[in-house]
């Protein structure tokens, strides 16, 4: 019987993964993102919004961007995400636990929060605190991989783009349902491991959805100086796959959106690539003036104001009163107050935890 091209991709990958343990690599890891049987989707239809999923949504953006406030004032290296907070919420909210999930650097805490994970021991993080999740020993928006979290593997932006589609290949290798989402910005797409793994999701269909958090600039220069294709959508052809685009600045469009994809990628039909088009109204990092923008253009941008509208839409639909959104500010900022006097209050790296005995030549 002739070797299908299948059989021959899943011999290549059992190779691939025997070699990384005859090296010493952990491997547990990249196991721990399959499972071994793959449950009967039936068909369900994906999740659509409700006004108490609207409602959840606003409040997790609520609390996203008083976290990002909080860490820029902790840090001014710190990554601001204001003004992208429908993007982060909305492309992490409904999925499943036993999915994969790889936020990249801007705003990732709120996506781990969603997962699971504390708020102080996130607050910890850029405090460099020994009860962080990262132990004070790496960059804060490194995730806790035991909540199905790709970690930030490297202070380089293109590598967990391709780890994002291995983890994909892996639940379908184990004929898994679970879905990789994968958010990253718009300047990252022009890197060749961008061109890479798409090629290879769209060639095998991979359980993966891709999510450009276009925020219309690469640290100072506009995407209108990089981009030679008019929108990052066109690209999807190339690939084999989906391209949609939606509003960045609608967490509802931006949910239903990616919810949709998900479910596309549980039914076997591969990836899709999403542009979500959403702005930075900070700096690159916190200390950043971003003078390179005209002021203009931030104000026109800060109309849409997603908190904002969002807020604005509860409350024209009558699904949150002006009380409702008192309480759930007061609450929000409650929150993030307590997490944050426990984060200064844990106890500083000392050298005992700096992790030294792990050095090894």
């Amino acid at each position: 019987m002739t070797e299908s091209f299948l059989d021959r991709r899943e011999h290549l990958f059992y190779h691939w993964f025997v070699r990384l343990s005859d090296y010493g690599c952990n491997v547990g890891v990249l196991a721990s993102f399959a499972v071994d049987k793959r449950p009967s989707w039936g068909g369900k239809p994906f999740e659509m919004m409700t006004p108490e999923i609207h409602r959840e949504l606003y409040r997790l953006m609520v609390l996203s961007r008083l976290v990002d406030r909080a860490c820029c004032e902790l840090s001014v290296h710190w990554f601001p995400s204001e003004g992208e907070e429908a993007v982060l919420v909305g492309s992490f909210y409904g999925l499943r636990p036993d999915d994969v999930i790889a936020p990249h650097y801007r705003g990732p805490f709120i996506a781990f929060y969603m997962r699971g994970a504390a708020l102080d021991r996130l607050l910890a993080s850029p405090l460099g605190k020994a009860t962080s999740y990262t132990r004070g020993r790496a960059p804060a928006h490194c995730g806790p991989p035991h909540f199905n979290i790709i970690p930030w593997v490297s202070g380089d932006l293109g590598p967990i783009i391709s780890i994002a589609a291995g983890t994909a290949l892996a639940c379908r290798y184990k004929q898994s349902d679970r879905v990789t989402v994968h958010t990253i910005g718009e300047g990252t797409t022009n890197r060749g491991d961008f061109h890479e793994a798409l090629t290879l999701a769209g060639l095998w269909k991979l359980p993966v959805v891709y999510v450009v958090q276009n925020n219309q600039y690469a640290i100072s220069l506009h995407i209108s100086e990089f981009m030679p294709c008019k929108e990052i959508t066109d690209r999807a052809a190339g690939y084999g796959m989906p391209g949609v685009a939606v509003d960045g600045n609608d967490v509802a469009a931006v949910f239903e959106t990616v919810q949709e994809a998900v479910a596309r990628a549980r039914q076997g039909l591969g990836p899709t690539l999403i542009e979500a088009r959403t702005y930075r109204l900070r700096g690159h990092w916190a200390g950043d003036p971003a003078a390179y923008r005209p002021p203009e253009e931030v104000e026109a941008w800060r109309a849409q104001d997603p908190v904002v509208r969002c807020q604005q839409a509860l409350l024209a639909s009558g699904a949150l009163t002006p009380e409702d959104d008192k309480a759930l500010w007061a609450a929000a900022e409650e929150e993030v107050a307590e997490a944050l006097a426990k984060a200064k209050a844990a106890p500083d790296l000392g050298t005992p935890d700096a992790g030294l005995n792990e050095v090894y030549a």
